[in-house]
């Protein structure tokens, strides 16, 4: 048993027929940490989803949560663990209060704990004013902010979320973030599957890219936006009779290809050590810009550069 970790996914694999979906796949989630799972659709991340939740026979490989054995202590480790999927099974013509408390009940809770933890989390995802009001009358925010509600019932230690935030406005995505945050201060450790990418950027400690079931890299957002390296640089020309001029200086400090769109250039900078004897040789040619923008890779960025072309 590892004891940092939370999740331990050893050569996990998984076939349907003759295709393998999941592809010897391997990774460790540590304790207390925001974990992504990112990948285009038919990546894989579904399938290693519900493995990984007991939802789906694995072929070969293991789980263990928390040095558990989702195969052979099955019942042990689930009992470690919340899921969120993107739609909880909850009745939609009654209350989020009778919601909380049938699950509360279903999860072996007396009736008075079973209160108490429906009130605790009423309170705790701001539900308190629409608590008794039957879900088909729910906005989104407030349907994603019950739904992880009931996941967490049995306060469990992994909670793991499945693209929690798909449908909602700013606001409201902003809003899980903080609750999402507040978990994990509160000692949870969470496993993310999402499609925004920035979603992933603003919450996750460290991120695992798949593709085609297979593991394609893993590290701090940081570090895997180091891996893609430059930096992107956009400014304007005020005079159309200088862009000859500043294509030129362009070209002698840089062997980056210039994008120009009328008086707009964008330029990709493989480091930061080329930016100030550019700006400083535009200036020295007295050629006036506006609109300077200088833009580091996203994780949009590493996203594209690890999957997109690779089919």
């Amino acid at each position: 048993m590892t004891t940092n970790n939370a999740i331990e996914v050893n050569h996990l694999t998984k076939r349907f027929n003759n295709k393998t979906v999941v592809d010897d796949l391997s990774f460790n989630v540590k304790k207390g940490e925001i974990f992504g799972l990112l990948g285009p659709n038919g990546a894989g991340k579904t399938t290693t989803l519900r493995m990984m939740t007991t939802l789906l026979k694995i072929d070969s490989g293991s789980v263990k949560i928390f040095g558990h054995d989702t195969a052979t202590e099955g019942k042990l480790a689930k009992s470690m663990f919340g899921l969120t999927g993107q739609y909880a099974s909850v009745d939609e013509d009654i209350s989020a209060r009778e919601n909380l408390m049938i699950f509360s009940r279903l999860n072996g809770l007396s009736h008075s704990d079973a209160k108490r933890r429906t009130e605790e989390l009423l309170k705790e995802f701001s539900l308190v004013n629409s608590a008794d009001k039957p879900l088909k009358d729910f906005s989104g925010g407030m349907r994603r902010r019950l739904d992880l509600a009931v996941s967490l019932i049995s306060q469990p230690a992994l909670i793991f979320l499945d693209e929690p935030t798909t449908g909602l406005d700013p606001r409201t995505r902003t809003q899980m973030w903080q609750t999402i945050r507040k978990l994990v201060d509160n000692g949870s450790t969470i496993l993310l599957t999402t499609q925004y990418l920035d979603e992933a950027d603003q919450l996750a400690d460290r991120v695992a890219v798949i593709d085609h079931g297979k593991l394609i890299k893993i590290g701090t957002p940081e570090e895997l936006k180091q891996q893609i390296g430059g930096i992107k640089l956009k400014f304007a020309i005020n005079d159309d009779s200088q862009i000859l001029s500043v294509t030129k200086i362009i070209q002698s400090s840089v062997t980056s290809a210039i994008q120009r769109v009328g008086q707009q250039f964008e330029i990709n900078l493989k480091n930061i050590e080329q930016l100030t004897p550019l700006l400083v040789a535009i200036e020295q040619a007295k050629i006036t810009i506006s609109n300077l923008t200088i833009q580091e890779p996203s994780l949009d960025d590493v996203f594209m550069n690890l999957t997109v072309g690779k089919n």
